[in-house]
């Protein structure tokens, strides 16, 4: 996309968009979603400090402020709309493909009913509706987890769906960004996704037979908006970040300190949260280079799509497991497979000029080149 199409220059000569932590940040993210939902789906009293210690709802918040940052700079640098969604297809359809359809297929291994009652519409419909991001509509296979604590067979799904929805808003909002200016139509949304947020939250100390509906509505678009926003403002102004950084900081540092000083607090925990956060995870995203750890892959997505359904497994297959042996084999398997979806079906769909290829090749070539005596 032309830089002329804005009243500044984009920051494409930035070396730090070039040299950056989203790979280190996605994999830690993706790591905390997984030792905690080890200890929410086991329900081990041994392991309730995880959750204790780490937040599953800070790490996706945390991931789309990062996917604002990258997916709106992805799109800029496309050269059409349709280059842009192909990319985004290429990442991330192929191994939630495999994963959706080899559990749909696999857990007939461990479901309590016969194969003829196991493949019926019920199966049907549970692949139908995961394929297609409607992940809500078929949470369960036929006899498969009915005992557990949580009978979904992927459960960390439903952020996906959320994920592909900004996907698809980014050209809208580039269009109102070019026709009316980034900053004014990114606030009018911010404002919009945290007003949505504070509305359903509201409804949900007004009645309690129906909290839980709009607990889980206040965590669907267009709230999770105000996160994606965040990461986007920070791509957008990164130049006034850079030259400000210290401001930015101290501000998010007082936000998340009041935050937690006054928990009921409407302004730093709903409205201000969002940028606070964002704040954050860009400064440690861009700020201090620690070294390219996705030269050897991106496993992050790979640990977030399987380790839910591989927990839930486990408790079939070894019921009386130590919890603290479950925790290790959990984290253990969780990321050898995640290593197997990466080479044998993620970076097969990668165009030659994704990050990923660059950097292998790089590694690559440097690992071969003698060095000097």
């Amino acid at each position: 996309m032309p830089d002329d199409a804005y009243p500044y220059r984009l920051p494409t000569d930035s070396a730090k968009l070039r040299q950056n932590n989203f790979d280190l940040l996605r994999l830690l993210f993706a790591g905390t979603v997984c030792l905690v939902h080890v200890y929410e789906l086991s329900g081990y009293q041994e392991l309730a400090w995880v959750r204790n210690v780490l937040s599953s709802a800070v790490a996706v918040k945390s991931f789309f402020v990062v996917s604002g940052f990258l997916i709106f700079m992805s799109y800029e640098r496309s050269g059409s709309i349709l280059s842009y969604s192909a990319k985004r297809a290429r990442r991330i359809y192929p191994a939630y493909f495999t994963v959706v359809t080899g559990c749909a297929i696999g857990l007939c291994l461990l479901s309590t009913r016969p194969l003829e009652q196991y493949f019926s519409m019920e199966f049907v419909r549970y692949v139908t509706a995961n394929l297609t991001f409607l992940n809500f509509l078929g949470p369960s296979l036929p006899g498969v987890f009915e005992g557990h604590r949580f009978a979904a067979v992927n459960g960390a799904l439903w952020t996906l769906k959320i994920e592909v929805m900004f996907y698809a808003v980014v050209p809208l909002c580039v269009y109102f960004f070019r026709r009316f200016g980034v900053l004014p139509v990114m606030t009018a949304v911010y404002i919009g996704a945290v007003g949505y947020t504070i509305i359903m939250v509201e409804l949900s100390h007004t009645s309690f037979h129906a909290a839980g509906y709009y607990l889980q509505l206040s965590r669907q678009l267009p709230g999770q908006m105000s996160y994606f926003m965040a990461g986007a403002f920070f791509y957008y102004f990164f130049k006034v970040f850079e030259r400000h950084t210290f401001l930015f900081l101290t501000a998010a540092v007082l936000i998340l300190f009041m935050g937690r000083l006054f928990p009921g607090s409407l302004v730093f925990n709903e409205i201000l949260y969002p940028m606070g956060l964002a704040t954050g995870v860009v400064f440690c995203g861009m700020c201090f280079y620690l070294g390219n750890f996705g030269k050897y892959g991106d496993f992050s997505y790979g640990v977030y799509i399987i380790h839910f359904p591989l927990i839930q497994s486990l408790l079939v297959l070894w019921p009386g497991m130590s919890p603290w042996t479950f925790f290790m084999i959990s984290i253990l398997l969780a990321s050898v497979i995640s290593v197997m979806l990466w080479h044998l079906v993620e970076k097969h769909f990668l165009l030659k000029g994704s990050h990923y290829r660059i950097t292998a090749r790089q590694a690559y070539a440097k690992a071969i080149t003698p060095r000097s005596v």
